[in-house]
């Protein structure tokens, strides 16, 4: 970075020691030469012109994120609807009210909740055979003092598991500054958005399970297979979507 003497030399065509020395021989002589320093403060003045601009461009370290007007006053899990997940897949289950996991601080507001939907295999063979279950576990964070963006990239292919080098990584357009779908082999799908200092994830996950009466003989078997769901990526963004706007003021 250069100094302001260093730029004002650079900028006023003179170097500032020079001037200096000009402006004390025009007291003790005559003649009266043109003011160099007159020259020296213009190229100041210029300098720190420039460094005011480049203070509002690119700001000294790190700089609190835009929030966008994110809040997390309050838990917002309770009022999600999951409106299109619902309509594709099945409705959230009604969980008895658990105590808000919900963080605030002066660093970082976060929120995380677990919401399983309601199995329509299940619902109709309530005592035995196997079902097909989802959930929906949602992860808010809002960043207040330090940008996410470059912690966001490194961690495009890390899943809950590790890294996976397996899993397919898909980017989705026009949703935040930064949006991601990862998707595993084993029946989960993460879409992942940064939208200054929030980052914010929806995942989708899928499990089967088996229902026993205990009168019934013979073995469960293997059960069904893990359903894909890549049909449900739109429905996906759509709630997060929703999501998002409920959390802005």
């Amino acid at each position: 970075m250069i100094s302001e003497p260093e730029m004002a030399g650079e900028f006023g065509g003179v170097e500032t020691r020079e001037v200096m020395g000009n402006f004390d021989r025009e007291f003790v002589g005559e003649r009266r030469p043109r003011r160099p320093w007159l020259w020296a403060l213009g190229g100041v003045v210029m300098a720190s012109a420039l460094w005011t601009a480049a203070l509002f461009l690119y700001g000294v370290g790190d700089r609190k994120p835009d929030m966008h007007g994110y809040q997390l006053d309050q838990d917002p899990c309770p009022s999600i609807q999951l409106k299109s997940i619902g309509a594709a897949i099945a409705p959230r289950e009604s969980i008895p009210k658990v105590e808000s996991g919900l963080l605030n601080h002066a660093v970082l507001d976060q929120v995380h909740r677990f919401l399983p939907l309601r199995s329509r295999a299940r619902a109709e063979r309530p005592e035995n055979g196997w079902s097909i279950d989802y959930a929906v576990e949602i992860t808010v964070a809002l960043h207040k003092k330090t940008d996410p963006g470059a912690e966001f990239e490194a961690r495009r292919g890390v899943t809950d598991l590790g890294v996976d080098p397996e899993a397919k990584l898909e980017t989705v357009p026009d949703l935040g500054d930064k949006a991601y779908l990862l998707t595993r082999d084993d029946g989960n799908s993460e879409l992942r958005v940064l939208e200054g200092g929030a980052v914010l994830t929806l995942s989708l996950s899928t499990f089967t399970q088996y229902q026993s009466d205990g009168h019934s003989e013979g073995e469960a078997g293997d059960g069904p297979d893990i359903p894909d769901l890549s049909p449900y990526q739109s429905a996906m963004i759509s709630d997060m979507r929703d999501l998002m706007s409920s959390l802005k003021q």
